[in-house]
């Protein structure tokens, strides 16, 4: 029996030690990690996350932030992906540790640009205000501690000056702040400081990108959304060309159907408008014979020479179906490719209007697609806001008169699709699945190798910053 005890007091003092490495269910990520994890596990962790900050994104613009509806469905996707969010949960330690090392891998993946940046550092901060909205109050305190973020009562008169343009209650002779000022303070420190994090982080990639094994992983973490990839499939031969211009006002998403305008109007595309258009055209159901006699078609009639298009264009095309070079398959563009990839330069089409295109443009282009000014001004609000995916569901929802489309937007093959369903009363063509897919282990990926050196090559680049990095975190 006292063996037996003592074996439980000594796995009850190893929870302990765990649970203190994590000892709250939000954190301010000051410290990457330094354990061990294996190709498969950082893999799955940096898609589990990213499903995760898409269902923040989305939720954050159908719901208002911080009701009811919008608490239970994140607590909900928390729970299903198994990520911390409450405190005092039976097992803590594990879904703490998914979040800390998830979060550090997407920072690899997110440094790269402007864009990335901006995009998960609005989305960490959203799961952030969550978290700490649900944290016990009698917890608020140490989790300030903690996160070097400490808040003292002071005498009313040393608040006059400190509070200036804030509200604050008195009690006892002492000046608070009100809990939702200092949320607000809270998640500007937080961006402030996973901004400069991000900075030195960008800084340190290149020692991690040298690992082939997991550039190909950052790059497609930093370029897509998982989810389906909408190639053809079953749905090759179900549209005639005939029907394409129809299809274009009633179906398209609004890069495609730009695209489909400038063709007809121009009977050329530069190679990026082609590649974008194509591969959506495939997408929908074109087949590869369909695709060159309608490319021919539309290039002849700008006076181009018909064997020079045999020669220079339908190698490419016939590339983009695997049938020539590699052999490779190509897949549509999803949205978030389209919108973080190859910007059009002047006299491109392709590329997603509410990214790319200016906003005084973007109103008078809604307008001649007959939007209603309530829908313009819900869109361009959207655009504003850099919620590209949503403005572009919100235009699918107001051109098909429904309040609440039903899915979360990330693909234009998914807007044709779902589309068509609302028009042919679901008949014709099988929904797609929205929701993304488990990633599969890819061949050219070694999972049984470790995968700790792409956070040991992070954590010994931050080492050689740590004094800049202890600055910043002040």
């Amino acid at each position: 029996m006292e063996f037996f005890g003592g074996k439980r007091r000594k796995l009850r003092l190893a929870d302990d030690q765990r649970n203190a490495c994590y000892p709250h269910s939000l954190q301010f990520y000051l410290q990457p990690p330094s354990e061990n994890i294996s190709l498969t596990e950082f893999e799955n962790l940096a898609f589990e996350r990213l499903k995760l900050l898409k269902s923040v994104e989305n939720l954050g613009v159908s719901y208002v932030k911080g009701t009811e509806q919008y608490q239970s469905k994140l607590e909900a996707e928390l729970r299903k992906l198994k990520f911390s969010y409450r405190e005092n949960l039976e097992d803590e330690y594990e879904p703490r540790r998914r979040d800390h090392i998830s979060h550090f891998i997407l920072r690899l993946a997110y440094c790269q640009s402007e864009d990335l940046r901006r995009w998960f550092i609005q989305q960490e901060m959203d799961l952030l205000r969550f978290r700490f909205h649900i944290l016990p109050k009698d917890k608020v305190q140490s989790f300030l501690k903690d996160s070097h973020l400490q808040f003292e009562a002071i005498p009313f008169a040393d608040a006059l000056d400190l509070f200036r343009g804030r509200r604050v209650y008195l009690e006892d002779g002492f000046a608070y702040v009100p809990l939702k000022d200092i949320v607000a303070i809270i998640l500007n420190e937080f961006r402030t400081k996973l901004s400069k994090a991000l900075a030195l982080t960008a800084r340190s990639l290149p020692a991690v990108q040298s690992d082939e094994r997991l550039q190909p992983l950052l790059n497609h973490l930093s370029h897509s959304y998982t989810g389906q990839d909408y190639s053809a499939q079953g749905n090759a031969g179900k549209i005639s060309l005939d029907q394409i211009d129809s299809l274009s006002t009633k179906s398209f998403p609004p890069c495609m159907r730009q695209l489909h305008r400038a063709l007809r109007e121009n009977h050329h595309l530069r190679h990026g408008g082609r590649m974008q258009y194509g591969l959506f055209l495939k997408g929908i159901g074109l087949t590869l014979e369909q695709a060159l006699q309608f490319w021919k078609q539309e290039f002849i009639k700008g006076k181009m020479d018909p064997d020079k298009f045999d020669k220079g264009y339908s190698y490419n095309i016939r590339h983009s179906f695997g049938k020539e070079g590699k052999r490779t398959d190509y897949t549509p563009y999803s949205c978030m490719k389209i919108i973080l990839t190859n910007p059009p330069s002047q006299g491109d089409y392709h590329g997603c209007p509410f990214r790319h295109s200016d906003p005084e443009l973007l109103r008078q282009k809604l307008q001649a697609y007959k939007i209603s000014p309530t829908g313009i001004a819900q869109i361009l609000d959207l655009v504003k806001g850099t919620h590209y995916q949503v403005a572009c569901q919100k235009y699918f929802e107001v051109t098909h008169n429904v309040d609440d489309c039903g899915f979360s937007l990330s693909h234009p093959n998914q807007f044709f699709f779902e589309s068509q369903k609302i028009l042919n009363g679901g008949k014709d063509l099988k929904k797609e699945s929205t929701q993304p897919e488990t990633p599969q282990p890819r061949a050219n990926v070694q999972k049984s190798k470790d995968a700790s050196s792409a956070l040991a090559s992070l954590n010994s680049s931050l080492e050689m910053d740590m004094e800049e990095l202890e600055e910043l975190l002040q």
